[in-house]
């Protein structure tokens, strides 16, 4: 029988996964190797996952948090541009949008116009100064970062007074059946049917990797507790279908007090 993975601190999103790294500069290293690898065959692979519903899921979670046309927008994590690409029709503006991903490889495959500004960067070192976005998205990146106060601290600091976040991110189901059941898809099924599709080998690895890290993930009300620690306000979580968090939060405006 496996032993129970240690409680992480609260700053850490998750335990090692020592099935794949041993360290914290290893994790970096792998992920960034992994998503480098994979970046060819996300877009295609993660449509079958969320049953090509993935954009308007999206669209309508960046408009519950209160998205709006002309806002200026950072998006992390920002992968191939799945969010971002979102945020771009309901801005108005490509140029309003910044995306910012540690890895190379997911930034060279996005499709996202040539008006929008990509940088590689981390979350936990934003390479911006201080109050220059109205609104900032992550999707499904929670999990990869190394230390959520570090982060939050950094998405705080970014933000505009009065400035929006909202960061999606996959909750195991709270009922027996729905985390079986979403257990087998992403780390039995997607798996298996990347050998069929994916020009990469590494990408029936990566979902496997994407569920044991939902699995290992901190609790919601964790979460919840390091974005209110980093001096955010109006914190809460919206939930869609049992498992899809959105973690929604206002950075404090001492104008309105």
């Amino acid at each position: 029988m496996t032993p129970p993975r240690p409680t992480p601190p609260v700053h850490a999103p998750h335990a090692p996964l020592t099935d794949y790294y041993q360290t914290e500069q290893e994790r970096q290293a792998y992920l960034r190797r992994m998503f480098d690898n994979t970046a060819a065959d996300y877009d295609h692979i993660e449509a079958i996952f969320a049953w090509g519903s993935g954009s308007r899921y999206r669209r309508a979670a960046l408009i519950r948090a209160g998205l709006k046309a002309g806002m200026k927008v950072l998006d992390v994590g920002v992968g191939t541009g799945l969010v971002a690409a979102q945020a771009c029709l309901l801005t108005g503006d490509a140029a309003l949008v910044t995306g910012v991903d540690p890895s190379p490889g997911m930034l060279a495959s996005s499709r996202l116009p040539e008006t929008m500004a990509l940088i590689e960067g981390r979350a936990e070192s934003l390479p911006f100064p201080d109050n220059q976005f109205d609104f900032l998205s992550m999707g499904y990146a929670l999990r990869h970062i190394s230390d959520l106060g570090v982060a939050f601290a950094e998405f705080e600091r970014v933000l505009k007074p009065g400035g929006r976040l909202c960061l999606l991110e996959i909750t195991p189901a709270q009922n027996r059946f729905g985390r079986w059941l979403l257990k087998t898809y992403m780390r039995g099924v997607l798996p298996f049917l990347t050998r069929f599709i994916s020009r990469q080998k590494d990408t029936a690895t990566i979902w496997r990797y994407h569920w044991d890290s939902i699995e290992a993930c901190v609790s919601p009300e964790q979460v919840l507790a390091a974005l209110s620690a980093a001096r955010l306000t109006q914190v809460k979580r919206h939930l869609e279908l049992g498992v899809f968090s959105e973690y929604q939060a206002i950075k404090a405006d001492p104008a309105s007090t």
